[in-house]
């Protein structure tokens, strides 16, 4: 799996129409805090088992690929760790051309606990909406 910060992805998504754009937050996180414009959201886990299945994650990831396991797929969470997850579960499913984006849609902690402060895809000022 490749590893791009947030502008570097916009850019490879911008190059790359292809791509496959996946956001991997629970749905109410991608409507409510906010989400990229373009992204599919397949959630790696959802409320309220809050416990992953990678076999359903996989296949959605499939339906929405096309089963094209060469196609690009870019993975956006909120900070950019449960996208190694979700990128593992596609990697041994053969998926190739993997994209996890760096910090995520809101970045990591700060000293004071809140996101978007010190990077990720919001903090970096990229398009994004919000329900």
């Amino acid at each position: 799996m490749k590893h791009l910060l947030p502008r570097d992805t916009w850019e490879f998504l911008q190059q790359t129409p292809d791509a496959l754009f996946v956001d991997v937050r629970m749905e109410i996180e991608s409507l409510y805090v906010g989400r990229p414009p373009g992204v599919i959201n397949i959630p790696w886990y959802e409320y309220p088992d809050l416990t992953p299945d990678p076999a359903g994650f996989v296949a959605a990831v499939d339906r929405e690929s096309g089963g094209q396991k060469d196609r690009p797929v870019v993975l956006l969470c909120r900070s950019g760790k449960r996208t190694l997850d979700a990128g593992k579960a596609l990697e041994a499913a053969g998926y190739t051309q993997l994209i996890n984006v760096l910090h995520g849609f809101e970045g990591d902690l700060d000293d004071q606990f809140r996101r978007s402060t010190l990077n990720g895809w919001r903090h970096d000022g990229l398009p994004w909406e919000q329900m």
